[in-house]
């Protein structure tokens, strides 16, 4: 199904996934992943080693605060009510995130049904990292709806297939509950997220994410979001658009 055809769209879930898939080659100046998650978060060090010599961009320590206080960005008020992230407790969060990464349509794109055990190793591997990821749960009018990953493009593996520019924010998002699903609340709070990210982190210049091109209902979201396809690519287990909302949006086109 492509991207075109809307007719579908609100009879599927909006799940924004990261990669995890093994990849492999496919020429000479294919990719090599080497079995490495997105959120393994780990850089080639001649790419460390570049972005380090730029203005600014010494390597991260744990004792940085690479997404400027997430924690503490607040509730913000959106068409469908006040949406709030809250960052992940594993004791009070666990199950909830595991019951959704147990649904079919979830496990479809996230490939993390199984076990708690495997769903905690998930949220640890961010949560025990220097601060680049963030899981947090959505929060609408007070109830956990979504799950969602703020993280810094720039010093994912996702920024060897862009152009990526210092403090590039990426975004994961799962809408957990099925009764949630299907209603058009996507699109609402990606722009919520989005103009939170700018607002409070005012050097990030651009959101990114890579939505399944499968996964139509996520790209039309993101579109109706603000985001702007600007190429396909490969990564580990899909094919993905990658979606950029610039801080400073684009004059539509005149018609005339």
């Amino acid at each position: 199904m492509s991207v075109t055809e809307t007719g579908a769209a609100e009879a599927l879930p909006l799940l924004v996934a990261p990669d995890r898939s093994p990849g492999t080659d496919t020429g000479a100046s294919a990719l090599r992943w080497d079995n490495e998650e997105t959120l393994d978060l780990r850089l080639p060090p001649e790419f460390t080693a570049l972005r380090a010599a730029l203005p600014g961009q010494a390597a991260p320590s744990r004792d940085a605060d690479l997404l400027d206080g997430l924690r503490t960005w607040g509730p913000t008020a959106t068409p469908a009510g006040t949406f709030e992230l809250i960052p992940v407790r594993p004791d009070r969060d666990l199950p909830l995130i595991h019951g959704w990464m147990n649904d079919p349509q979830v496990a479809e794109y996230w490939e993390l049904a199984g076990t708690p055990d495997l769903t905690e190793r998930h949220l640890r591997a961010q949560l025990d990292g220097d601060g680049r990821s963030v899981p947090c749960l959505g929060m609408l009018d007070g109830t956990a709806m979504s799950y969602w990953e703020i993280y810094r493009a720039d010093l994912d593996p996702l920024a060897r297939l862009y152009r990526a520019r210092p403090h590039d924010t990426g975004i994961h998002l799962l809408i957990g509950d099925a009764a949630h699903r299907g209603r058009g609340l996507g699109s609402a709070l990606l722009t919520a997220v989005a103009e939170l990210v700018m607002e409070h982190r005012r050097t990030c210049t651009r959101v990114v994410a890579e939505p399944d091109m499968r996964n139509t209902p996520s790209v039309i979201a993101f579109r109706n979001a603000g985001f702007q396809c600007r190429a396909e690519v490969e990564l580990p287990g899909k094919r993905a658009a990658l979606m950029i909302r610039d801080r400073v949006r684009p004059e539509p086109r005149s018609t005339t």
